[in-house]
């Protein structure tokens, strides 16, 4: 039997990473993106799993998560997997992938499925991708998958476009930092025709998920969120030689550098350390930061607690999303933007601006954002300001 097209161009997708595999003595990630669940992340790695096992290659199981859905089903056969370790809590018996036994045992590659789930509290991390991170840090080659909603720079956007508050959520940094990251479109009519067939879901659950999230309209938004994330990605990659592409000129490399400035309210916070993430991806920021300004009325023995673990959480994620945070003490927080900005060369300040009032009620009225953009404009700086409503 001739191999298909779509047979030779797996054979090549194995072979390339075959390559990367033998060329690095860490690990190498490869990520498989998807619009939603159903779009076949899981299939195509269990794929790719017999591809690479054809050329030789040890491949093992490490966590596979099938939904029973058929034809993912008759994929495991012939594939070797971990058996599964069982973690008891709050008395019953849960199923996680045994990462020690993963790292004894040392495949070349390891299959990792549901990247962005939780593990169960007491297990060595917190999430899946931590565990990731082990394996490749140890020498092991991982593939894996995720759907664009779990990314955590898209999580504000993807709240507004769907209406979930998708809790188990992956930090940008580990695609960045991935040798492949590989987008599996399908178009939205595909997509909620495979629900229909009952292919997705139990045929129970397919009205309730066409009728909410597997909405046309939302999956339009998410398919494009998920081409836009690769895209970027494959600019970074071309700037930075990553994952063996080449690198530009050194004279075209951006030397922008992003100043995002927060306060100890939790909304505006994320969302500005959310979208300063996100236009770093975009301009291929040389560096980018995140600044507390401490005033007298936040100090630790002003602030109540809930605020400050608030605090605390959004510091960690803008070090997660990749930003260096910095902090000072100062009663004047314009003074303490503008000198920082002058320290770190920052060619663009990021802030926030309440969506109650128009941006001309607002400026009008004064306040730190005004007194901001006084600043600058009297300065006469390359500064730029970027404001985000929140």
């Amino acid at each position: 039997m001739n191999p298909t097209p779509e047979d030779a161009q797996r054979d090549r997708s194995a072979e390339r990473f075959l390559r990367l595999v033998q060329a690095k003595r860490r690990g190498t990630l490869k990520i498989y993106l998807g619009l939603a669940a159903g779009v076949g992340k899981t299939y195509r790695m269990l794929q790719e799993a017999h591809d690479l096992r054809q050329h030789g290659v040890d491949v093992l199981l490490g966590y596979v998560e099938t939904h029973g859905r058929a034809g993912t089903v008759a994929q495991l056969r012939e594939l070797p997997a971990m058996p599964r370790k069982q973690v008891f809590y709050k008395g019953h018996a849960v199923e996680e992938m045994d990462l020690e036994a993963l790292e004894q045992r040392r495949p070349q590659v390891v299959v990792v499925d549901e990247l962005a789930h939780s593990n169960v509290p007491g297990s060595r991390h917190a999430k899946r991708w931590q565990d990731v991170e082990a394996l490749v840090s140890k020498g092991i080659s991982v593939i894996t998958a995720v759907n664009v909603q779990h990314l955590e720079s898209l999580h504000d956007q993807v709240l507004k476009i769907t209406g979930t508050d998708v809790t188990e959520r992956v930090p940008d940094q580990l695609l960045r930092e991935a040798d492949e990251v590989i987008n599996l479109d399908l178009t939205v009519g595909e997509l909620r025709a495979r629900l229909e067939e009952g292919k997705i879901y139990d045929a129970a659950k397919v009205p309730t998920a066409l009728a909410n999230f597997f909405q046309a309209e939302n999956l339009l938004q998410l398919r494009r969120l998920a081409v836009r994330e690769v895209a970027q990605l494959l600019g970074h990659q071309v700037e930075t030689g990553a994952g063996g592409a080449p690198v530009v000129p050194s004279q075209r490399r951006n030397d922008d550098r992003l100043l995002a400035c927060i306060n100890a309210n939790e909304q505006a916070a994320t969302e500005i350390i959310r979208k300063a993430s996100r236009l770093a991806d975009r301009f291929s920021a040389a560096a980018w930061y995140v600044l507390y300004v401490q005033t007298g009325r936040e100090s630790a023995a002003r602030i109540n607690l809930a605020a400050q673990r608030h605090l605390i959480n959004n510091l960690q994620l803008a070090t997660q999303l990749g930003a260096q945070v910095l902090r000072v003490k100062d009663d004047d927080i314009v003074g303490a933007i503008r000198r920082v900005a002058q320290e770190k060369h920052a060619t663009l300040l990021v802030c926030g601006l309440t969506g109650e009032k128009s941006l001309w009620q607002q400026l009008g009225r004064g306040g730190v954002t005004h007194g901001l953009l006084r600043a600058v404009a009297r300065d006469g700086s390359d500064l730029d300001v970027y404001l985000v409503n929140y």
